[in-house]
């Protein structure tokens, strides 16, 4: 048989019947990562410790004491205030394939038999911006927390500000912010749980200002991004910069949890700070 008669080579075969999606490759160790494994760790490296995005709803399964959990303020969606190109139909589409309203999920729950209401959004949609629809759910649950004398949580993970929603957008981070005034002065706990990434808008808002604030290990947590921040100041940007591990030296935040020991962190702060 001539070299150009050559049958393909086997292993060619195999991967073309190989299904895809089944593993990924661990951006810090380069491990490669099965699905079910991830799965089982808390879509977590459990290699290295990487923490990789986690949905909203995985999420409160992962704190909330099981079968306590009861969502909130549904049925909310984002309009089209300022007329801008395509937004709608892109929300329409994102609701669609993310099974998610907006960008966060509200709901009350018991946290080691401790009431709480929490707020937790989801990167996965529009990369977790805050717009209108954002804004309302987080202080309609903020709301319902005084009103029932529950603990507040919130997990941030967001680009920041929704650009879309213009003015609209950026005035729910003082509305957020007021809302957890009167929580404070109501007596009842926040605590802020800070994700990769939290920037922009929600960082100089709700997700910096929690009674306790904790972050998941090696997350982003900034306002501008390094890039934009080494522009305007000129300066070489210290090591580690934005990450959870800077901001904690640095006294922005408290405490570094990793994502399987977060249930029991939270339910110790809540049986500390429960009036």
């Amino acid at each position: 048989m001539g070299i150009f008669d050559r049958p393909p080579l086997r292993k060619n075969k195999s991967k073309d019947g190989m299904p895809e999606g089944l593993w990924t490759k661990c951006p810090e160790c380069s491990a490669m990562l099965h699905q079910l494994e991830l799965r089982q760790h808390h879509q977590t490296c459990h290699h290295c410790g990487h923490h990789f995005l986690l949905g909203a709803r995985d999420r409160i399964a992962l704190v909330a004491d099981p079968g306590s959990f009861e969502e909130t303020e549904t049925g909310l969606v984002s309009a089209n205030p300022l007329g801008f190109d395509r937004y709608q139909e892109k929300t329409v589409s994102l609701r669609e394939t993310t099974g998610l309203e907006d960008a966060v999920v509200t709901g009350r729950l018991t946290i080691g038999g401790k009431p709480a209401m929490i707020a937790v959004m989801d990167f996965k949609f529009f990369a977790g911006s805050m717009g209108s629809v954002v804004g309302e759910k987080i202080t309609r649950a903020i709301e319902g927390a005084i009103h029932e004398k529950r603990g507040m949580i919130i997990v941030s993970a967001s680009s920041g500000a929704r650009m879309q929603e213009g003015m609209l957008s950026l005035m729910q981070m003082a509305k957020t912010c007021g809302a957890l005034a009167r929580l404070g002065e109501a007596g009842l706990p926040y605590i802020s749980v800070l994700t990769h990434p939290t920037t922009g808008g929600v960082t100089a808002s709700f997700a910096t200002i929690g009674d306790v604030n904790l972050a998941e290990p090696k997350c982003m947590i900034g306002f501008a991004g390094p890039r934009v921040v080494k522009e305007t100041t000129h300066q070489n940007l210290p090591p580690g910069f934005q990450t959870a591990e800077f901001m904690k030296e640095h006294g922005l935040i408290d405490d570094i949890v990793p994502r399987g020991k977060m249930r029991d962190k939270l339910a110790t702060m809540l049986n500390y700070m429960m009036p």
